[in-house]
């Protein structure tokens, strides 16, 4: 009697995991079409891509799976994608999206929308998002610039490490004065290379 039982709570979970199942897939199969096929690009060489300028990514820092979604939001044409549109193109789970997502809306890499009338988030990637990835790192330049003088005042300034660390304080200073005509530079640059 309790082997029936058994089997038959296996069934009724079994049957109640399929239309979950189902729904799933059908949720996954637009993701895994994503812009790449839609657009007559090879979906493979994408998923390449974007996986090797992502690995570049995190071996300057960036956590790993933030990495590929950033990617994968500069490879989309409208540099728009769902959640579901993201875990589908890099064939993960829609829980490791969301970490990742968090992590670049909190630094300002990415902004979290919601579309008309549904409650389905959209992530979009700044217009000028290079201009973005310079002011975070500005941001961990001036931080860094700010403890190596703390650093240089306790090994002393007149000592070599002290020097050191004082002139490296300094040089993070300079770029980060220096960034803002810099960008104002590359405006000029891009509109003239545009022409």
């Amino acid at each position: 009697m309790p082997e029936a039982r058994e089997a038959r709570q296996g069934q009724e979970a079994q049957q109640a995991q399929q239309p979950q199942e189902a729904e799933q897939a059908q949720e996954a199969q637009p993701a895994q079409q994503l812009q790449p096929a839609q657009e007559g690009r090879d979906g493979a060489a994408v998923r390449q891509f974007v996986e090797h300028f992502a690995s570049l990514l995190a071996d300057s820092g960036m956590p790993r799976m933030p990495a590929r979604i950033f990617v994968a939001l500069l490879t989309a044409d409208t540099s728009r994608l769902t959640a579901e549109e993201l875990a589908g193109l890099l064939r993960v789970s829609p829980a490791a999206v969301s970490g990742g997502v968090r992590y670049l809306v909190q630094v300002g890499l990415v902004s979290r929308e919601t579309e008309p009338g549904s409650r389905r988030h959209v992530y979009r990637m700044p217009e000028n998002v290079w201009h973005e990835v310079l002011r975070v790192r500005d941001r961990i330049m001036m931080r860094w610039a700010d403890t190596m003088r703390g650093g240089a005042e306790v090994l002393g300034r007149g000592t070599p490490a002290g020097a050191r660390l004082a002139e490296s304080a300094l040089y993070f200073e300079f770029v980060s004065k220096e960034l803002p005509a810099l960008l104002d530079r590359w405006e000029d640059f891009k509109q003239a290379h545009q022409a």
